[in-house]
């Protein structure tokens, strides 16, 4: 199967909420996403307060929940690649834009780093598919009535022409709505930073 197929699919299995596919694309993306966060965690007073597994963790948390409700369009693995990094790069950029915001004294924090375990497991952990089973559950849940009518026929691989043709109003209206929608949520779940 081409490489184009078969990374198709695998979105589409994440979309689904498929466990074996959410871990393989982390096997795949995770060495990335904490390299383009050590890159951006060379500041010693935001590296006591940070770890590129944090930063991986809610980029990953994030990715799941939009791809669930169908927001990325991704039709090659270096698109995703891009994608992974840039939110990477925000995530730091935002943690590090709080820090000096609240005038943060980090000579005050007291970081355990001594104690983590840099613990970066090839398998996703049953615990953390249920957690991400359960993040996606409340995502859902937060969405109105009309917002998870688009998500689901997103999920059955309408494209926005087809759902505008049906529902009427323009594709490009549609998507907005539910990436506005998506955004909502990932907000009111505390995925995204400021």
């Amino acid at each position: 199967m081409p490489i184009e197929g078969s990374f198709r699919e695998l979105i589409d299995r994440v979309r689904a909420g498929d466990e074996g596919a959410a871990a393989e694309l982390v096997g795949r993306y995770e060495p990335a996403i904490r390299r383009a966060a050590r890159v951006r965690l060379r500041d010693p007073r935001l590296g006591r307060l940070l770890d590129s597994m944090d930063i991986c963790q809610s980029v990953l948390a994030s990715f799941f929940v939009r791809a669930a409700m169908g927001q990325y369009e991704l039709s090659t693995p270096e698109q995703l690649l891009r994608l992974l990094v840039t939110m990477t790069r925000n995530k730091v950029a935002s943690r590090a834009n709080a820090e000096r915001a609240g005038r943060r004294d980090q000579r005050r924090v007291v970081a355990a780093i001594d104690d983590r375990r840099d613990v970066a497991a090839g398998e996703v952990s049953p615990s953390r598919e249920v957690a991400v089973r359960e993040l996606l559950e409340e995502a859902r849940r937060l969405l109105s009535p009309d917002e998870r009518a688009l998500l689901e026929r997103r999920e059955q691989g309408d494209d926005w022409a087809a759902i505008a043709a049906e529902l009427g109003g323009s594709p490009d209206a549609l998507r907005m709505r539910l990436a506005r929608a998506v955004d909502r949520v990932a907000e009111r779940l505390g995925l995204e930073e400021d």
